[in-house]
């Protein structure tokens, strides 16, 4: 069967945007990239954490350069619409910003989030001015690649522990007149919130993060008016908390805490092209 064209997955990430609720899991490499799309995902997003632990660094430490060969790599390790957590952009000026844009959308991502955060503790986010500019910086990449990328502009006050949801919306309504299509408020959790939001840029789609244990279900999600949930690193931390268990086993000299699913050759027919066996769904 012939893979898709960029612009087909474009075109199919953007149709998953304009009704209901999808989930958007987070593999970190094309391994886990693979198995997510064989279980019957319809996309697919990178993790800048999972990515970075992957390479034994802190989340927010990789360089441009390694950030899109790792997205790159799950862009070619399946057919699924691929939506790229592209960090802050990796420059300090909104030509910075557009030059960024540009290789993303060159390494043939759906959709890719530009987010406001700075990386310092003391002024965790940048200024309304200077974040707004940015996102212009980065449609202004999109449209002259002249290709259907689905931009997302993400507004960091809770993800970076200073959650004022009116700074929030207000930063949110202005990536939304900046040219976003889509919009992102980490951290954000209660049901309220979750509901004001996406009640400030409607009829603009919503992403929502669930990288906790949460009672929240997507159905529920969907009657909120949210779009889609991605889960960010969380599925990378499952996969290393499993490890971490089996390990301290390991050194206690223990063989008890290997995990029974999936098995070596379950894993094997994943990779082979096969359909992932039932239970490991």
């Amino acid at each position: 069967m012939a893979k898709l064209t960029v612009q087909q997955k474009c075109e199919a990430f953007w149709t998953l945007h304009e009704s209901g609720c999808f989930v958007l899991p987070n593999p970190w490499d094309a391994g886990s990239a693979q198995l997510l799309a064989g279980m019957g995902f319809k996309a697919l997003a990178t993790t800048s954490s999972g990515h970075a632990w992957s390479c034994a660094k802190p989340d927010g430490s990789m360089q441009r350069d390694a950030v899109l060969d790792y997205i790159r790599s799950i862009v070619e390790a399946t057919d699924l619409p691929i939506n790229a957590d592209f960090e802050d952009g990796f420059g300090e000026s909104p030509r910075d910003v557009f030059e960024s844009a540009q290789l993303a959308v060159a390494t043939g991502v759906a959709g890719f989030s530009i987010e406001d955060s700075t990386g310092d503790p003391y002024a965790p986010v940048r200024n309304m001015q200077e974040a707004v500019e940015r996102v212009c910086a980065a449609r202004d990449a999109v449209d002259a690649s002249g290709s259907k990328t689905l931009l997302v502009a993400r507004a960091e006050n809770f993800f970076v522990g200073r959650p004022d949801l009116p700074d929030t919306i207000k930063r949110l309504q202005a990536y939304a007149e900046a040219g976003a299509d889509c919009l992102y408020a980490p951290g954000i959790k209660t049901r309220d919130d979750i509901a004001a939001v996406v009640l400030s840029v409607a009829p603009k789609p919503v992403n929502v993060l669930i990288g906790w244990n949460s009672d929240l279900t997507v159905k529920e999600l969907s009657a909120m008016g949210v779009r889609r949930v991605s889960v960010g690193g969380a599925l990378a931390r499952a996969a290393w908390s499993g490890f971490y268990n089996a390990a301290q086993a390991l050194k206690h000299g223990r063989f008890d805490a290997f995990p029974s699913s999936p098995t070596g050759s379950e894993l094997d027919e994943v990779f082979r092209g096969a359909a992932p066996a039932t239970r490991c769904d």
